[in-house]
């Protein structure tokens, strides 16, 4: 082992105070995502293994770590909405996290309110400037290299509708810094806001 790098093998623990894997893959954006179950009854939880998969068409994912309710509701309704957390949302999000019976309504518990989609029944958070309707199209349980499934479940949903507030189109184009969205970081509690001065841009080579 060198001076200058700490290294470690995940199988035998990282050997830190907290797990710096997750800080690494940071910062992440929040799958903020509501759904119901076959009854209706509502459920809103963000996942901080989330992102976007394929353009067309759209696919976006979340990693749900061990069975919660979200996964529950999914694959008996095969539907999802995402929300985009932004900082003004940002404490409705944590309160959402809370670990709380499959009974009690996310929406009621962080002070939101659920607006109806057009294309799924999963309402979508009426304060979120930007919303995805998604329709599952695979529950992937994952495993590792052992061939030994893991207790985690990737769900992989396509984009059918989109909703986007009209302030954060600036001549047609979307404005990422305006929505101010908030990212998850690593540690216990670490989150990141990116903002018009940490934008720089790289336009792609070209091979002519």
């Amino acid at each position: 082992m060198s001076d200058d790098q700490y290294y470690y093998e995940p199988a035998q623990g990282h050997g830190l105070p907290h797990d710096p894997f997750n800080a690494i893959i940071g910062p992440r954006p929040i799958g903020w995502i509501s759904s119901q179950d076959a009854q209706g009854r509502l459920n809103l939880a963000p996942y901080s293994f989330f992102n976007a998969f394929n353009y067309t068409p759209p696919i976006i994912g979340f990693a749900s770590v061990g069975r919660k309710d979200s996964l529950n509701n999914i694959e008996n309704t095969g539907e999802f909405a995402w929300n985009l957390v932004t900082r003004p949302l940002a404490d409705a999000m944590n309160q959402s996290c809370a670990a709380v019976a499959p009974e009690v309504d996310e929406f009621e518990l962080s002070n939101l309110t659920p607006v109806a989609s057009r294309r799924i029944a999963v309402p979508r958070v009426a304060q979120s400037p930007v919303s995805f309707e998604c329709k599952v199209t695979q529950i992937v349980q994952l495993q590792g290299v052992d061939q030994v499934k893991v207790p985690t479940w990737l769900v992989l949903g396509e984009v059918v509708a989109v909703h986007i507030a009209n302030a954060l189109l600036k001549d047609g184009i979307y404005d990422t810094a305006a929505a101010e969205p908030v990212l998850r970081g690593g540690g216990p509690a670490d989150y990141f806001q990116p903002g018009p001065e940490s934008l720089f841009r790289m336009w792609r080579p070209s091979m002519n």
